[in-house]
């Protein structure tokens, strides 16, 4: 958000798309220890600027990063057990004889696993190892108070009920009455230490890896998904700002109408926000979620960036999203007051999907860049949005997202008609269809483009991230040590040079 003179400012750059999760190493989950670092150094070889991610909050059943317990904490899945080793935390025979597969995340196993071993950490760290991060940690405690208090005690109670959620507890855990969370707090007070120090050990190595990138010009961009899990800390503790019945469950949950992903829509069940009451609050809860993520990255994606200017409503219990209504929200006032409070935050406007004049106009009004997606862009139309030659500036580019096929898999199984217009539209026979798309927005006029990291590697739909709608299979692709070959990153350099992307010096 700015008065217009970022856009004027901007330089085109580029950069690659990939999730922590998807990295290299031994203990069956990327993290941010030593491959996040390599990967960074990778990056910062081939002269890009940005490295995209996507939620960093702990995640629940179904794995995906845009259903977490909590908007504001970290996942402990991705804390580095070799920086636990290095701090002192545990001992190299702690972590050694893992046998993960090296292709994919298999949750089901590396969750307990990384239970255990952060279990052993704090049991250490009460025991006094690491005595060196105790003043750290107790500061860390007070300056995240705001949230981390409510969110170790919602985990450990969720540990206590096996797991289930929250609109499982007894009543008056429910309810939050003030009895129940004392008794609560006094009986799961070692539990609800360990989550905090959990979240104190992620934020510790988030900040060194972002350092790390930052003094090697790459910067950080995160994802702010615009709705919560109902399962979450965020809703337990604060369910006025939501719409809830008396059992403090949903009455009407988000999704979207049917779209280029599903004939019946997308139903993502989250609880909508009473935005009456968030204004009432001057947008409290908003506005220390942004300031939590300014500390995080450096440029945020907001996810369905539509829904700040109408979002879709559903009844709860419906079975699909197509039966919604259309619900304006104050978003022009939300940004205002994110300006006001925070100064100018660097934002993109996920701007995919369904998009009105209305949409637009909140978008251009604050100078926030919006996504273009290349596979899009292929209906025959040549005013679609999504063909090069209708950008302006102010634009994101991607070959693909985190929910599309690759870029082989997807042209692979487009009918011919598409097929036909992409090669005429380049101008080749896309026999290298993939390069030829990281071309095609690298030279666009976007002043951002960004590529997965599964494009750059030329994968076929076995490197798919995420199919929304399917609830299996998502969010576990990881590539293996060595699969980025030098000759990979030689080319990237030398299309980011070419089409004025690389970092001026």
């Amino acid at each position: 958000m700015s008065d217009g003179s970022q856009a004027k400012k901007s330089t085109r750059s580029a950069g690659v798309l990939l999730h922590p999760t998807s990295l290299p190493g031994p203990y069956g989950i990327g993290d941010l220890g030593p491959a996040a670092r390599t990967w960074v150094d990778s990056l910062a070889r081939a002269q890009q600027q940005w490295w995209q991610i996507l939620p960093l909050g702990p995640t629940g059943y179904g794995d995906s990063p845009y259903q977490c317990f909590s908007a504001f904490a970290g996942n402990p899945n991705l804390i580095s057990p070799q920086l636990l080793v290095d701090d002192g935390l545990l001992e190299s025979g702690d972590v050694a004889n893992v046998h993960f597969p090296a292709e994919h995340v298999d949750y089901g196993a590396i969750i307990p696993f990384k239970y255990g071993i952060l279990a052993q950490a704090w049991e250490r760290f009460q025991g006094g190892r690491a005595a060196a991060l105790k003043e750290a940690f107790d500061s860390f405690k007070r300056t995240n108070a705001g949230w981390l208090d409510d969110y170790a005690l919602f985990m450990a109670l969720k540990e206590a009920h096996g797991g289930k959620s929250w609109h499982e507890w007894p009543a008056p855990l429910r309810a939050r009455e003030s009895k129940a969370l004392a008794a609560a707090r006094k009986e799961l007070s070692q539990r609800m230490a360990r989550h905090q120090f959990q979240q104190f050990l992620f934020f510790r190595q988030w900040r060194g890896l972002k350092q790390f990138a930052n003094e090697r010009g790459i910067r950080i961009i995160g994802d702010t998904p615009i709705f919560v899990s109902a399962d979450s800390a965020d809703v337990w503790a604060n369910p006025e700002l939501f719409f809830l019945d008396a059992q403090r469950k949903p009455t009407v949950v988000a999704g979207v109408p049917p779209d280029y992903f599903s004939a019946t829509g997308q139903l993502w069940g989250n609880p909508l926000y009473n935005w009456d009451a968030l204004a009432k609050t001057q947008y409290a809860w908003w506005v220390g979620r942004l300031r939590a993520m300014l500390k995080q990255v450096d440029l945020i994606r907001m996810d369905h960036f539509r829904g700040f200017e109408a979002y879709w409503e559903v009844p709860a219990g419906a079975a699909t999203a197509q039966n919604g209504r259309w619900v304006k929200t104050p978003g022009a006032a939300l940004l205002e007051t994110l300006r006001r409070e925070l100064g100018q935050v660097p934002l993109i406007a996920e701007d995919l999907g369904i998009i009105t004049p209305e949409v637009e106009a909140l978008r251009d009004a604050y100078h926030l860049p919006g996504m273009r997606v290349l596979q899009f862009a292929f209906d025959g139309k040549s005013e679609n949005p999504y063909l090069p030659h209708n950008y302006v500036a102010n634009t994101v580019v991607y070959t693909g997202t985190h929910d599309n096929d690759t870029t082989r898999g997807w042209y692979q199984s487009s009918p011919e008609e598409i097929k036909d217009r992409v090669r005429r539209y380049l101008g080749r026979d896309a026999r290298d269809i993939t390069w030829d798309f990281i071309r095609l927005a690298w030279s666009s006029v976007a002043d951002y483009a960004i590529v997965p990291l599964q494009d750059l590697l030329d994968l076929g739909r076995e490197g798919r991230m995420n199919t929304p709608g399917r609830a299996e299979n998502n969010w576990s692709w990881r590539f293996t040590e060595g699969a980025i070959q030098s000759g990979v990153l030689e080319r990237l350099t030398e299309l980011t040079h070419v089409y004025g992307r690389a970092p001026m010096h």
